[in-house]
């Protein structure tokens, strides 16, 4: 399913970090405050307000949705065996809606040697998502924090993507820093552009706001 949906929607695309620079219609938000600790209260509050509203600008209800993650690790860690990916089971509040849960061994997406990619997706909606504390968790990525996905997993690398079917807009927050918002057509953007123009990460600023001007 993610892969007839991106060859028809994003040709020629490859579902990895930075999306933004690799699609010609996309936003990067700046998501946590410059230079203050994730951990830090404020930046906690700041770093839940942005990634949470900036999802439900982009997910409606009724938008059919891919939930995506993407395992990197060596070809041969069998650490899935050891330690079953517990994303889904957390954050997907329905079990038989988990049934639905499809996975994918490719070649690993940096294109390293020796290194494959695991690749998880299951259809669902906004409402099977607790995404709101999936969100706080992805943004502890890049901290030692107890809660994040790659915990126990140390030789391996996590990102995960919100694929909005319906409107064809990819949300990827990559970790409290940022957050990147593609879509197959400019038009899907503007208004997402126009109500958090506030938010935009200030390096991308100028190419952003030449795109929709």
């Amino acid at each position: 399913m993610i892969h007839p949906f991106l060859n028809t929607h994003f040709p020629h695309l490859i579902l990895r970090p930075a999306l933004f620079y690799s699609w010609k219609y996309g936003i990067r938000f700046e998501i946590s405050m410059p230079g203050l600790d994730t951990e830090h209260p404020q930046n906690q509050q700041q770093i839940a307000e942005r990634s949470t509203r900036i999802f439900d600008d982009v997910f409606l209800p009724h938008d059919e949705v891919l939930l995506v993650t993407d395992i990197h690790c060596a070809k041969n860690d069998a650490f899935l065996k050891k330690r079953p990916l517990n994303v889904y089971q957390k954050y997907i509040r329905d079990k038989e809606k988990r049934k639905k849960l499809q996975h994918l061994t490719l070649p690993e997406v940096f294109n390293e040697e020796d290194m494959v990619t695991h690749r998880f997706f299951l259809p669902c909606q906004k409402g099977d998502i607790r995404y709101k504390a999936l969100l706080r968790v992805i943004s502890f990525e890049d901290t030692n924090h107890p809660a994040k996905i790659g915990k126990g997993f140390p030789q391996a690398g996590v990102d995960l993507y919100f694929v909005n079917l319906t409107r064809k807009i990819i949300y990827h927050l990559y970790d409290d820093r940022g957050c990147d918002v593609i879509a197959s057509r400019k038009e899907e953007l503007r208004s997402l552009y126009e109500k958090r123009q506030n938010w935009i990460l200030d390096d991308d600023r100028e190419q952003i706001e030449k795109l929709f001007h």
